[in-house]
């Protein structure tokens, strides 16, 4: 049972239920019970001021890497975790990519028993679609589905075999499950570690062209015209490919998508001197595609911004530029990043503030079809309290993330987590 809570004198922010208003938020049961007047009866066993700090349902994150099983030596669900609380992300979608792959019902039982010992965070699985992410035989969807996932991906593997794709899309849409699929050719660009263009020809790097992810989604795009699958794109990274999407949303393909937060702020001039911290995976894209990338969550055709949370230790990004691993900690900096867009879009005015929380609330809950990313009455009171104006200075040693890698290191960002509550619980405080 977990008590009465009375949130009081906050900036509620729900875009759900299209609500930008200080006003007061009242938790029992682990429920919301309402927002702005007390229902009857209502005493609080613990009141919160919140004054000055905004009232945010709990953030929903599509991507993130928890590393178990199997890389404990680059993060533990407990670091991970931790990180979460301190970023405000009460509920997570972890990939299929741990070793031993997410394709048997009793792993996916276990990760998901693991998680909810630990109290805090939600934690949605993503089964792997083909075994071992091999591409070849397909998983037992329904089992695994079963066990507690929410929709089937490749991670990093893309399909050789175009038909094995269209027979795993033909089962999805006759159960109802969604395929997740980061557009990657699995041949031009597949092994490059950066944009293909004048900088990484200027750095001597190897190349992943745009079209390396455009002549994907033409591949995939046809062959959900040919099953009828509901299918969302995983990191998006150029302006070429949001072009696509546009058009399959307009015709009306069952289709969403994501983009990871930093393909909002950095390009590959990020790279800099070789930095390894910027070898992502997508690669950072052009200012032009950064650009596209910025419009496209204002508007809408991208349906949510996500962590991509992918812990690596020092021996593997200590290394050069071509050989360290990619990926970025991200859970803790998901939000500021997400406000740092508002705030270069015109800050609070406009809604452009209640488009940002819902990017990485509501609209992402939709995505992956998870109830959450809500502060409607009966809803979890899943909840995050943050200063908007509170700055820091992004660091290593404040990071709870096992993950220490991130290109925005040093830099001084605004906003900060106060609370994250979960189910009625303050499972966070600073």
């Amino acid at each position: 049972m977990s008590m009465n809570l009375h949130i009081k004198n906050g900036r509620v922010i729900d875009p759900a239920n299209g609500i930008d208003a200080v006003q007061d938020l009242y938790i029992g049961d682990g429920k919301v019970v309402a927002v702005g007047s007390a229902p009857d009866g209502f005493t609080a066993a613990r009141t919160i001021d919140a004054a000055g700090l905004v009232v945010a349902p709990g953030l929903v994150d599509l991507s993130v890497r928890l590393r178990e099983p199997g890389y404990e030596y680059k993060a533990t669900l407990e670091s991970e975790m931790r990180a979460a609380m301190q970023g405000g992300v009460t509920t997570l979608v972890c990939p299929p990519d741990t070793d031993p792959v997410l394709d048997e019902p009793g792993l996916v039982e276990m990760l998901k028993h693991r998680a909810r010992n630990l109290n805090q965070a939600n934690v949605h699985p993503l089964g792997a679609l083909t075994m071992g992410l091999k591409g070849k035989a397909l998983t037992e969807m329904a089992e695994l589905t079963e066990a507690g996932c929410i929709g089937f991906a490749q991670a990093e593997h893309p399909i050789e075999d175009t038909t094995v794709l269209l027979r795993a899309m033909q089962y999805a849409k006759t159960f109802g499950y969604t395929v997740w699929l980061r557009p990657q050719d699995p041949h031009i660009g597949f092994g490059g570690v950066a944009h293909s263009g004048p900088l990484a020809s200027r750095l001597g790097l190897s190349g992943v062209p745009v079209m390396s992810e455009t002549i994907a989604l033409h591949t995939i795009f046809e062959l959900m015209r040919a099953s009828g699958a509901r299918v969302h794109l995983c990191r998006i990274s150029s302006a070429a490919a949001l072009d696509l999407i546009r058009a399959a949303k307009k015709e009306g393909l069952a289709v969403s998508c994501d983009v990871g937060v930093h393909h909002l702020h950095m390009t590959d001039a990020d790279i800099g001197f070789f930095d390894s911290n910027a070898r992502l995976t997508p690669p950072l894209r052009s200012q032009r595609d950064r650009e596209a990338i910025r419009a496209a969550v204002l508007d809408g055709t991208v349906d949510a911004v996500c962590s991509d949370h992918t812990p690596v230790d020092d021996d593997e990004k200590l290394l050069p530029f071509a050989e360290a691993s990619p990926g970025a900690t991200g859970l803790e900096l998901l939000l500021a990043l997400m406000l740092k867009w508002a705030h270069e879009q015109g800050g609070t005015a406009d809604g452009v503030l209640s488009r940002a929380i819902a990017r990485i609330t509501a609209d992402a809950a939709r995505t992956a079809g998870l109830a959450a990313g809500t502060l409607s009455v009966g809803a979890n009171a899943d909840v995050v309290l943050f200063d908007p104006d509170a700055r820091w200075t992004v660091a290593a040693s404040s990071l709870a993330s096992q993950g220490k890698h991130t290109p925005f290191l040093g830099y001084e960002l605004a906003g900060q987590v106060r609370a994250t509550i979960v189910a009625g619980q303050v499972a966070y405080e600073r």
